[in-house]
C-alpha cells in the first residue's frame, strides 16, 4: 500500500470514529478543510464514497463501514503493540483510557488511582463518565467498567469492587405528607427521581427483587437526570425518591438526612468489573492500572 493511502485511511478512521470533521480535526491537530480534502482524495482514488455528510452529522456509507470494520481493529493492534514497547523502558509510560459511570469513578477507580499514580508520573489516565454502555473497542477505550453481569462473554473481566447493595431513599421532608411505600406498586403514587439512559434515551426502570420475585418499576416524577450525584442532591432536597447504590447515600442515611424504604426489595448487584478485549496487547502501564484497580477481599 502506498504511504499516502495509509495516512489518508488513518484520517478517514478518525473522522468515522468521531462522526465529525470538526472533532477529528481538533483531535489530529489539523484544519477541518485539510481533513475534508484528504478524505475526498481517498474516495477518488478508491472510486467509492466512504462518508455521507450532512449539515449536522457524518456517517459511514456501506463501503466506508466495511473499510472501517476491516482496518480499525488492525490499526488498534498496531497501536497497542507499539504501546507495549514501554515494557522495555525503565519507567512505565503511556495513556490508559477508561470509561465508567460516575459511581465507580468516585468510589473505586479514583481512590485506587490516587494511590498508584504518584509513583508512576509517566502513566497518563483519561477517565470518561458515560452511562451509554459504550463499545470500548469502537470508541478506543482501553478499559470499560460495568456490573459483572453486564460484561460481554468475549471480554476479559477483572472484579474491582465488592457486590453493590442498592437503596431507595427520600428525605424526611418528602415523607411529611406522604405514606411510606410498602410495595413496588406504591412507587407509582410517589415522585421518583429518574435516570435517563444515554444510549437508548429511555428512562431506567427500577429493577427490584425480593427473594425469587423480580419486578421492574417504571416510575416517574418531576425530575430526570443522566448522572447519579444530581439524583442524590435532589433527594436530599426533598424532591422525591431516588434509587441509587447504598454506599452513595449511607452517610446521609446515618445522619438522618435520608430515609431508606422498601429495603426488602432492594437488590444487591454483582460488583463492578473492569473489562477489556482478550486479544489486547498488554502494556506495562495497562498492567499496573488493572492491578491497582483489582478488588482484594
Amino acid at each position: 500500500m502506498a504511504r499516502e493511502n495509509l495516512n489518508d485511511i488513518l484520517v478517514f478512521l478518525a473522522v468515522a470514529r468521531e462522526k465529525s470533521f470538526t472533532r477529528a480535526a481538533a483531535k489530529l491537530g489539523v484544519s477541518q478543510s485539510a481533513l475534508s480534502h484528504t478524505v475526498r482524495d481517498l474516495e477518488a482514488r478508491l472510486g467509492v464514497r466512504l462518508l455521507t455528510r450532512t449539515t449536522r452529522s457524518v456517517s459511514t456509507t456501506d463501503a466506508g463501514e466495511e473499510l472501517f470494520q476491516a482496518v480499525a481493529p488492525r490499526i488498534d493492534e498496531i497501536d497497542a503493540s507499539v504501546a507495549a514497547l514501554a515494557d522495555f523502558r525503565d519507567k512505565a509510560a503511556g495513556v490508559v483510557r477508561i470509561t465508567a459511570t460516575d459511581h465507580p469513578v468516585e468510589t473505586v477507580i479514583w481512590p485506587k488511582l490516587r494511590r498508584l499514580l504518584p509513583s508512576y508520573p509517566d502513566i497518563k489516565v483519561e477517565v470518561t463518565v458515560d452511562y451509554g454502555l459504550s463499545n470500548i473497542v469502537e470508541e478506543r477505550y482501553d478499559i470499560g467498567v460495568r456490573f459483572g453481569n453486564q460484561v460481554a462473554k468475549d471480554m476479559i473481566a477483572v472484579r474491582i469492587s465488592p457486590d453493590i447493595p442498592m437503596a431507595i431513599v427520600g428525605a424526611p421532608s418528602y415523607f411529611q405528607n406522604r405514606e411510606v411505600p410498602k410495595t413496588p406498586e406504591d412507587l407509582l403514587d410517589h415522585e421518583c427521581i429518574t435516570l435517563r439512559m444515554t444510549t437508548t434515551k429511555a428512562l431506567y426502570a427500577w429493577e427490584l427483587k425480593k427473594g425469587k420475585r423480580e419486578t421492574q418499576a417504571r416510575v416517574g416524577g418531576q425530575l430526570t437526570f443522566n448522572t447519579q450525584p444530581q439524583m442524590v442532591r435532589a433527594a436530599l432536597d426533598g424532591f422525591g425518591l431516588a434509587f441509587v447504590p447504598e454506599d452513595a447515600v449511607i452517610d446521609h442515611i446515618q445522619k438522618g438526612e435520608l430515609r431508606s424504604v422498601l429495603t426488602d426489595w432492594c437488590p444487591v448487584w454483582p460488583g463492578y468489573h473492569a473489562y477489556y478485549p482478550s486479544r489486547r496487547q498488554i502494556s506495562r502501564a495497562f498492567k499496573l492500572v488493572i492491578d491497582a484497580l483489582k478488588h482484594r477481599s
